[in-house]
């Protein structure tokens, strides 16, 4: 049962004491999921039937309580004692960003990474966006479902007018996001990097044409293949630092430094358009950054006085990072062998 502090805490403990499992409970209370894995059953402690999450939200004016459970059977959520009736609404309540030792995998792997990284913020400032998303991705599976069928042409091509209004709206959303975005994103990586961050995003088929020609040209390769190849599902973006790929010219920790400013730049904007904050959960900050990254990056948090949650072998190691603030004027937690404790 723990209470932390509204602007940093910090969290420090030997490796694999609980330190990420924490930051982790943190994250599957907004997001109904796991930072670092697709499988929540693998959440569950070895023996139990369940996991069971609990939280309360001080939003200044009221103090929300959530709750989330999940077991083999299935998910529910419930704010304030009413059931949740969607991760969506979940997020809502919680805005949360992850920074882990893994986010190189959005600049390294495929674009469902950054596809995720950009229909968050979508998600946060577009309020039709899930119905978008929801309407697309329905058609997508039942045009698909039919391809796979080898139905009949006019079957397939039943399920094309709902594809292209939903996908047109969708990628019109993403556009508009993206073009809020990008700003803070140049910002953001100037101050972090020293260099420019150049984003660039493709909606999911050849630019310069319309959504309707691009699946009509698409058709033969749709019926050969039994799957559709263009549309909102294949987005991506393009990640260039100082005129290079990032993806092939800068290193792990570099990597680290362009997705963390990606993701504080979000944090930003999010700010501006909703009035409050997002939840920042940095585990294992100092891998890979040297001290002088670790300072740049605790104080562009500090700047968003947002609520920090930090974790770290030693405290020291981030000793004069935050803000101007010794690690002693934090909020410190200790995990050991799985038990946390505050420290001060």
């Amino acid at each position: 049962d723990l209470e932390f502090d509204g602007r940093c805490n910090l969290i420090s403990g030997a490796n694999a004491s609980g330190k990420t499992s924490l930051l982790e409970a943190i994250f599957f209370l907004g997001r109904g999921r796991s930072f670092r894995t697709a499988r929540n059953e693998t959440l569950i402690r070895k023996g139990a039937e369940e996991l069971l999450l609990t939280g309360r939200f001080d939003a200044g004016e009221s103090v929300r309580p959530v709750g989330v459970r999940y077991s083999r059977e299935g998910f529910e959520a419930r704010a304030g004692g009413n059931r949740i009736g969607s991760l969506a609404e979940l997020a809502t309540i919680l805005p949360v960003q992850a920074i882990d030792p893994e986010v190189h995998r959005l600049v390294e792997e495929g674009p469902q990474e950054r596809r995720r990284y950009l229909d968050w913020g979508v998600f946060h400032v577009e309020p039709r966006f899930v119905e978008q998303w929801r309407r697309y991705q329905r058609a997508l599976k039942q045009r698909n479902a039919a391809l796979r069928a080898e139905a009949p042409e006019q079957v397939v091509r039943a399920w094309d007018p709902e594809l292209l209004e939903s996908g047109r709206s969708l990628a019109a959303s993403r556009r508009e996001y993206f073009a809020q975005l990008v700003p803070h994103v140049a910002t953001v990586g100037e101050s972090l990097l020293g260099t420019t961050i150049e984003l660039s995003l493709s909606d999911g088929w050849l630019a310069g044409t319309e959504l309707k020609e691009a699946i009509e040209h698409s058709w033969p390769r749709d019926r050969e293949r039994g799957t559709t190849h263009i549309g909102p599902h294949r987005a991506d973006l393009s990640i260039r630092v100082g005129g290079d790929l990032a993806k092939h010219r800068v290193s792990r920790g570099q990597q680290k430094l362009v997705v963390a400013a990606m993701k504080l730049a979000q944090g930003r904007l999010f700010s501006a358009t909703q009035g409050r904050d997002c939840v920042f959960l940095v585990d294992d900050l100092p891998a890979e950054l040297d001290r002088e990254h670790r300072r740049q990056l605790c104080q562009l948090l500090a700047a968003m006085r947002c609520q920090v949650l930090l974790s770290c072998v030693d405290a020291a190691e981030l000793s004069g990072c935050w803000d101007g603030l010794a690690v002693n004027e934090m909020k410190l937690f200790h995990v050991e062998h799985g038990a946390l404790s505050a420290v001060n």
